[in-house]
């Protein structure tokens, strides 16, 4: 395999990867706040160059599965819950933005860290950066152009993180009703994918079925927002009057 090769297989294979983790930062900052989402990414990025110093190519030999179900398992349950509150809003105020909105309102701290907004974008990174470093240990030593694949992962990791922050001024304009329900649906789709695929179990069509999960996760928070607005436009049923109570 030539050295164009391996850039081109390493960047598209890290690109991949780079998304996932770029929609995380960004859907989780957009809905928590930025300082503590920022902490957790950088924390991940640390831990993940530390990693990479210390162990090298022996990074082969790490559980990944493992991993894969504990940061899935993780990113399903804050999703369900946000898809969730996601659900009630939109079934409440439609798509209409919901102005600022207090930190305390949102069970964000006004002051220290948002452990929940930490977490979750120091795990999201973590995960995904070795998801990359596997796919460039594993191409740089079979084509044994190490360096090369390193390059192409790093050249992926800087074109969608730059995408991905001109996006956030765009992410911060969908109205909050529907931000919430977005981000949530998109956590819930990632911890399904990633806690399945922990367990051993391949997904028809491998990343792909991520659109999938997402598609199958908006038609059931678009079917609740529809059962609830029915139930609240239903009108209440009225004793007639002059009926007695008990009678």
């Amino acid at each position: 395999m030539s050295h164009s090769s391996v850039f081109v297989v390493t960047f598209l294979g890290a690109a991949v990867e780079v998304i996932e983790m770029v929609v995380i930062v960004v859907g989780v900052g957009s809905v928590r706040g930025w300082r503590s989402t920022w902490f957790g990414a950088a924390a991940g990025l640390g831990v993940l160059a530390v990693l990479v110093l210390a162990f090298g190519t022996a990074l082969r030999a790490v559980p990944i599965g493992v991993l894969r179900v504990v940061v899935g398992s993780l990113l399903l349950v804050f999703g369900l819950q946000w898809l969730r509150k996601g659900i009630r809003r939109v079934s409440v105020n439609g798509l209409r933005g919901m102005g600022e909105r207090s930190a305390s309102a949102e069970g964000v701290p006004a002051s220290g860290v948002d452990w929940t907004a930490f977490v979750l974008s120091f795990k999201g990174v973590l995960l995904e950066g070795l998801e990359v470093a596997f796919i460039v240990v594993s191409v740089g030593l079979a084509a044994r152009a190490l360096v090369t694949a390193a390059v192409g992962a790093a050249a992926a990791f800087v074109a969608l993180a730059g995408a991905g922050l001109l996006a956030r001024g765009l992410v911060q304009r969908i109205p909050r009703s529907a931000l919430q329900l977005a981000v949530g649906t998109l956590l819930s789709s990632f911890g399904t994918f990633w806690a399945v695929q922990g367990l051993g179990i391949g997904w028809p069509g491998e990343d792909g079925a991520i659109l999938g999960l997402v598609g199958w996760y908006l038609l059931a928070a678009a079917c609740y927002v529809w059962l609830l607005r029915h139930r609240a436009h239903r009108p209440a049923v009225q004793e007639p009057a002059g009926q007695e109570v008990g009678r």
